[in-house]
């Protein structure tokens, strides 16, 4: 009996080794065909082979390697871990397996896989540049240049390498070696795609945005449908607001790479901005399944909440990334945006926000010397304007009338336009200017030495922290005074910013020695242009028999405090209606959302009407429909609040805990109407019901208000526009008699 056994063993023994001969002749014929590029020749000798010898290494590992260049990593994955187990020593195995986990995006396991391969193997120039693509991607960009150095150490014309390289000081914030390093790999390899789309990403950095576009393409013709390519062209269309082809490149990358980062972050921002919430939310969830602790995808994941309102879970969102990426640009400039909608946010709170930006960003940039020039304190003053809101943008209409009005013999107006798109509202802009730049594709330091060679004394910094800001330039000071005014207006936090411009309702005394800058007081924080080209209406409510508010603002604006407030006034004011007007209610999901809320509160959604995105004359027609203005809170409106007292609609305002919550008020005062301004929420509502029961004293302030606020120093821009001026000159002379005093001597120059 155990010879028997013996004798079979033997037999088997002979029939494997007959087995694994045979199968290594069909190997080396795989391997030819390979070479050959007869690609589906091969994985069919090769899948013969597992067949016959299941524990064939070479037949598993090839097949898992046209698994893997044909786009099956799943089946890629369970080829290689199967060749791992076959043949633990192989360092080939262990980094395919992780160049397969990278691009699954499994970064920490990618990286376990591909150092076993180099403990296997340390000088595979292949395994250390792919670590080193893993490491940035777990946010390890020195080590990743390092692991690209050395493999270009190994193999000095390894254009991958130099790419990589790239890649990661592109990352990590250094432009001017990325381009090096892109411009060594195409030395070696003149149409590597990755290395012209990293000099357009360079590019992009710089805001060379022509550059990065003619980049882009060449390398899209070289790799057409590249995923990476179309999303970082899909980034690049972002970046110029190019919003529907940002969205269409985006599209095209997640058709072929379902969970490419670039492409889902892209997605969720640019649906963000068209206001289609539910794909956005889609976009984020999909990142968090892949990676919970992605700090970019839970600070979108927060601006999708506030877009819905919900301004509460949005700030813990933003906190969360912060704990996790505490010097996070985007979430430190979201945080400053959103507390501004928050009830319980004052001026403390929001200025510790602010702080931080300074702390984590601006303190670190290195400052620039500026130039002696000519200290008379009479002189014609070179002010300089930094705007991405010379287009049409609410700020806009509150620094028009400005510009029109300045005096020019007194003061050299120079604008800076920071925004990639132009419309009518810039060519209004452009001739306002005594000089006009267009700084869009403008770098940092550019933008800085252009200031500098403009010899600008005073710079006027509009955005604030809103999109498209430039805050980075000031906090490196290129003009020896610098104010913040006219948009955001509520403080930067810089250390390098000299003035805010506002008014002692919007910034009151007792809170002013929480900012940085050095408050001056103008008639009103803001001003608008007379509007001329709309008619005068009746009220509404002589016709309707029921008073009619309105709330024609940006909807994340409305908190549940509002609209609790606004539902308790429209209970006390039988048969009233509301009508509620933003461009993002085109949206099903935030039109229902904010009609819900209403209806959580007791308001018949019969009650209340939703109005989309119009033009600015149908915008300010729509007025006619309204009887009185319910200003929202704690995040007020502005723009909205002048264009509804120039269209005879008064303003129900209410002073909060921050400057944001006071510029209702502050307008409202600012052209008489005191007594539309309310303390607390009582008040407010008080001030709603009193006046929608007196229709008569509404139509004489309906047909009176126009005048009246023309007649304001507030609403008179001419005036208004003087005081302006002799900020300026006041701020010069201080300055000149400051620097005189610390022993500065005057250029003539």
């Amino acid at each position: 009996m155990q010879s028997s056994v013996g004798a079979r063993a033997f037999q088997n023994a002979r029939l494997q080794k007959k087995l694994r001969k045979q199968a290594d002749a069909v190997m080396s014929l795989a391997v030819e065909a390979l070479r050959q590029g007869r690609f589906a020749e091969a994985e069919t000798l090769c899948r013969g082979i597992v067949e016959e010898v299941p524990d064939h290494f070479h037949a598993t590992h090839l097949l898992g390697l046209r698994a893997y260049e044909g786009g099956r990593l799943e089946e890629a994955q369970r080829l290689f871990e199967r060749a791992v187990a076959l043949d633990p020593r192989s360092p080939d195995a262990h980094g395919n397996l992780g160049a397969v986990y990278f691009d699954l995006q499994k970064f920490q396991d990618a990286r376990a896989w591909q150092e076993k391969a180099i403990a296997l193997k340390p000088n595979c120039p292949i395994t250390l540049t792919n670590l080193g693509n893993t490491l940035l991607n777990v946010g390890l960009g020195e080590q990743a240049i390092g692991l690209h150095e050395r493999a270009i150490g190994l193999r000095p014309d390894y254009a991958d390498a130099f790419c990589n390289r790239g890649m990661a000081e592109l990352l990590i914030g250094r432009s001017e070696r990325a381009k090096e390093s892109f411009d060594r790999a195409l030395s070696f390899q003149p149409r590597h795609a990755e290395a012209i789309a990293g000099k357009g990403m360079v590019c992009i950095e710089l805001r060379h945005y022509e550059e990065a576009e003619a980049a882009l393409a060449a390398g899209l013709a070289i790799k057409p449908g590249s995923p990476r390519i179309l999303a970082q062209r899909g980034r690049l269309n972002f970046d110029l607001h190019r919003l529907e082809q940002a969205a269409a490149d985006f599209d095209a990358a997640l058709a072929q790479s379902p969970r490419l980062e670039l492409a889902l972050r892209g997605k969720a921002q640019v649906n963000l901005l068209l206001g289609n919430t539910t794909q956005a939310i889609a976009a984020v969830k999909i990142l968090l399944e892949d990676n919970p602790r992605s700090d970019y995808a839970i600070v979108l994941l927060g601006a999708c909440y506030a877009n819905q309102g919900d301004v509460a879970t949005a700030l813990e969102h933003l906190d969360a990334a912060l704990e996790i990426s505490p010097d996070y640009v985007d979430a430190i400039a979201r945080k400053i945006f959103i507390l501004d909608y928050l009830p319980e946010a004052d001026f403390a709170v929001q200025q510790a926000a602010r702080k931080s930006w300074w702390d984590a960003i601006g303190a670190r940039l290195p400052q620039r010397t500026l130039r002696p020039r000519e200290l008379d304190p009479d002189r014609r003053i070179v002010v300089g304007y930094v705007a991405s809101e010379f287009r049409n943008h609410s700020a806009a209409f509150a620094l028009l009338p400005v510009l029109r009005h300045h005096d020019h013999a007194r003061f050299e107006i120079v604008c800076y336009s920071c925004w990639p798109l132009q419309d009518e509202i810039t060519e209004r802009f452009k001739p306002l200017a005594d000089v006009w730049v267009d700084a869009a594709q403008l770098s940092d330091d550019e933008l800085l030495d252009r200031i500098q060679a403009d010899k600008i004394d005073i710079l006027i910094d509009v955005s604030g922290h809103t999109a498209g800001n430039r805050l980075p330039v000031f906090a490196r000071k290129p003009a020896p005074i610098q104010v913040t005014g006219f948009g955001h207006a509520t403080g930067t936090g810089l250390q390098t910013m000299d003035y805010v411009l506002a008014d002692p309702i919007f910034i009151p005394h007792s809170a002013r020695h929480l900012l940085v800058e050095k408050v001056h007081d103008l008639p009103c924080l803001i001003t608008i242009d007379p509007i001329l080209d709309v008619p005068p209406s009746e009220l509404p409510m002589l016709r309707n028999g029921h008073v009619t508010f309105g709330v024609f603002n940006r909807i994340y604006k409305i908190s549940d405090e509002a609209i609790r407030v606004w539902s308790k006034v429209m209970r006390e004011a039988a048969g009233s209606k509301i009508i509620i007007k933003h461009g993002l209610l085109d949206d099903p999901l935030l039109r229902d959302g904010l009609i819900a809320r209403f209806v959580a509160q007791g308001i018949a959604e019969e009650n209340i009407t939703c109005l989309g995105s119009t033009t600015r004359h149908e915008h300010l027609l729509a007025f006619a429909q309204v009887d009185i203005s319910l200003d929202t809170f704690p995040q007020n409106g502005g723009i909205s609040t002048w264009e509804s007292l120039y269209a005879g609609v008064p303003v129900v305002a209410k002073l909060g805990n921050g400057s944001s919550s006071r510029a209702g008020g502050s307008i409202v005062a600012a052209v008489g109407l005191d007594d539309w301004v309310a303390e607390d929420d009582d008040g407010y509502a008080a001030i709603a019901c009193k006046y929608a029961a007196q229709p008569a004293h509404l139509a004489t302030l309906r047909a009176e208000l126009p005048a009246r606020i023309a007649a304001s120093p507030a609403g008179n821009v001419e005036l208004y526009t003087r005081e302006v001026e002799a900020a300026y000159r006041r701020f010069w002379q201080d300055h000149c008699a400051g620097a005189s005093e610390g022993g500065e001597v005057a250029s003539q120059s």
